[in-house]
């Protein structure tokens, strides 16, 4: 995956996000709102996790070394970070 398919799968992650945030749910303890609120934070964790991949990707081609070698790290890992 290069960083134009990373930036095309983060722009699809974000339109899903806008999405889901978008639809209106009952904020009851339901099936479907469970559903919703799990598939909600899978998206967010997909995204943190591309983007940190490309931070990666681009910090090690500015350092001269190959973009491929950066690899996904845990979503427990993206999660932690400051913004």
């Amino acid at each position: 995956m290069d960083n134009q398919d990373l930036l095309q799968r983060i722009q699809a992650l974000v339109q899903e996000e806008h999405e889901l945030r978008e639809q209106p749910q009952d904020a009851g303890a339901g099936e479907a709102h469970q559903e919703h609120t799990a598939r909600l934070r899978k998206v967010e964790e997909d995204l943190d996790q591309c983007w940190d991949l490309l931070r990666q990707r681009r910090a090690k081609a500015d350092a001269g070394e190959n973009p491929a070698d950066a690899d996904v790290r845990p979503v427990s890992q993206v999660e932690g970070y400051r913004q």
